[in-house]
């Protein structure tokens, strides 16, 4: 079975971009306080991925789910 390619490097930094502004939070500022490279968001937006714990902490800075940030569903809201 050929199962699609659904991680987009540049799709997953426009969406956290979209959530970090809706919610009034500066890139930067995100990134320094987790402790992430200044060039994460380049990096992304250049299609290289990020490391998977890196996506989580992100995620969970903003309040979402991973799979949002992926781009497998439009619910922003973390099943708890």
């Amino acid at each position: 079975m050929k199962s699609k390619i659904l991680y987009n490097s540049l799709n997953v930094a426009e969406l956290i971009k979209s959530r970090s502004k809706s919610q009034g939070i500066a890139i930067k500022d995100m990134l320094e306080e987790l402790d992430l490279g200044s060039n994460t968001m380049s990096h992304m937006r250049h299609g290289r991925a990020i490391a998977s714990d890196s996506l989580a902490k992100i995620a969970d800075y903003l309040d979402c789910s991973v799979d949002y940030l992926l781009g497998r569903t439009d619910n922003p809201e973390v099943n708890k």
